[in-house]
């Protein structure tokens, strides 16, 4: 019985996704539950699993295509397929694989040693791969040399045909042999990098391919160009970046704050909160309270504008901006104003850990009903932030640096830090862009007003 792998529900308001990385190929058995592939949607990777047990009979999207809700990715046999393909699988015999060779290389001459020579050394053998596959040509079923340079090089285009489009246009583009390159992927997959290292190298780069082209060194490798498509969550966060700007009037009020009195709380219980809650005190959870504090005496900054009403949020669910390597990711910290130090410490450094990773669901990453981001830690001095939209503002930390300021009269040396809120004019006037700012370096200043309020 055939079933069809479908495209299951993305959450709210996503109907379309592109299809990153199949796990497995036709002809392979499949377990329930197992991962086929990975979905990529505007603003997470998710994982299809397989409806059930069987093998995988066909892939109706490539790697790289657009699919909406429902449509079927594929069709695996249910059942019975699967356990006739495993039986049809040959069993390994180690021992006996491991004499033949050893005969096979003692009856070895010097003459056919030379001529052997020419073909290349054996490719190391790609991740995944099953040794009972290796045909075996010679007397009683021997494995010869020839069967195992016919093995990996076939494996070896196995892994490229597993791979991406960019990745196999990049090989297809130089003419590499498959077998040059070492997969290093997940699954066996040839990755972009592989094939970089494989460019990068002049002695490579000079060798013609087996059988095809001859492969010559780019004239002039600083003007080298590469063209990848843009991931579907690259081209969300233009999309909206760009949509951000065309409809918010987009404003920026800045301010500093003196980190004095933070850094000295953080140094003096620090070992203490960590070993009691088992997670650092950083930061980011006294912005997060200060950013409340100021968010329940300024209504207008938590509010959203919807056609022609504004939506007053009377709970405070923050974003907190997450770098990552496919892309910036904004995954929200819900009732901040009811949590501690401690729970707000874990809730960011989870969903910190899980927006690296790629294992944010959808329900993690929307609402919000302000936003932070911090520049700072990549060594920024100052910037004006963006909206995220549907929100109204986003304040933007930046670097602690050690600057000359005047207190009573006296030049001091202390730790400031720029704020840069930015903000959507259409709702939020500037006297209350810039009360709100100044509340929030006010709390900053004075930290017991935040752990009273915890």
């Amino acid at each position: 019985m055939a079933i069809d792998i479908l495209v299951p529900d993305l959450g709210e308001s996503i109907s379309e996704a592109t299809v990153a990385t199949w796990f497995k190929q036709p002809g392979e058995a499949v377990a329930a539950d197992e991962t086929l592939l990975e979905l990529e949607t505007d603003k997470a990777t998710l994982e299809v699993p397989s409806p059930s047990a069987g093998v995988l009979t066909e892939i109706l999207v490539a790697e790289g295509e657009d699919v909406a809700v429902g449509a079927v990715l594929g069709r695996i046999a249910e059942g019975a397929g699967a356990a006739a393909a495993a039986a049809a699988r040959p069993k390994p015999e180690p021992e006996a694989a491991a004499t033949s060779v050893a005969a096979e290389e003692a009856d070895v001459g010097e003459p056919e040693a030379a001529t052997e020579a020419t073909v290349g050394p054996v490719p190391s053998a790609p991740v995944g791969l099953d040794p009972a596959a290796v045909p075996r040509s010679g007397p009683d079923g021997a494995v010869t040399l020839a069967d195992l340079r016919a093995f990996f090089g076939q494996a070896a285009r196995d892994a490229v045909e597993r791979s991406g489009p960019a990745v196999r246009k990049l090989i297809a583009d130089h003419g590499f042999d498959p077998e040059m390159i070492s997969a290093s992927g997940k699954g066996g997959r040839v990755t972009k990098e592989d094939v970089l290292d494989i460019l990068a190298s002049s002695e490579v780069a000079a060798t013609p391919a087996v059988g095809g082209p001859s492969v010559e060194a780019p004239p002039d490798e600083s003007r080298r160009e590469e063209r990848v498509k843009m991931s579907r969550l690259r081209r969300t966060i233009a999309a909206r970046l760009k949509e951000a700007q065309n409809t918010a009037a987009i404003l920026t009020t800045f301010n500093e704050a003196d980190m004095s009195a933070v850094i000295d709380i953080r140094k003096r219980h620090r070992d203490d909160f960590e070993e009691r809650y088992g997670v650092r005190l950083g930061f980011m959870s006294f912005f997060v309270k200060a950013v409340v504090g100021a968010l329940k005496e300024m209504p207008e900054i938590n509010a959203a504008i919807d056609g022609d009403h504004i939506v007053y949020r009377h709970y405070y669910d923050i974003g907190i901006a997450v770098s990552t390597e496919s892309g910036l990711k904004v995954p929200v910290v819900r009732d901040c104003d009811r949590k501690s130090f401690a729970e707000l410490e874990k809730d960011i450094a989870l969903l910190a850990e899980k927006a690296r990773d790629g294992s944010l669901s959808l329900e993690e990453m929307e609402g919000g009903t302000f936003s932070i981001t911090n520049g700072g830690v990549f060594g920024s001095l100052l910037s004006t932030p963006i909206l995220n939209p549907p929100q109204s503002a986003i304040l933007g930390l930046h670097r602690i640096q050690e600057r000359p300021v005047v207190i009573d009269g006296h030049v001091a040396v202390r730790p400031m830090m720029y704020l840069a809120m930015s903000y959507d004019h259409r709702l939020i006037d500037g006297r209350e862009s810039v009360t709100f700012l100044v509340k929030v370096k006010e709390l900053i200043e004075n930290p017991p007003h935040l752990l009273l309020d915890a």
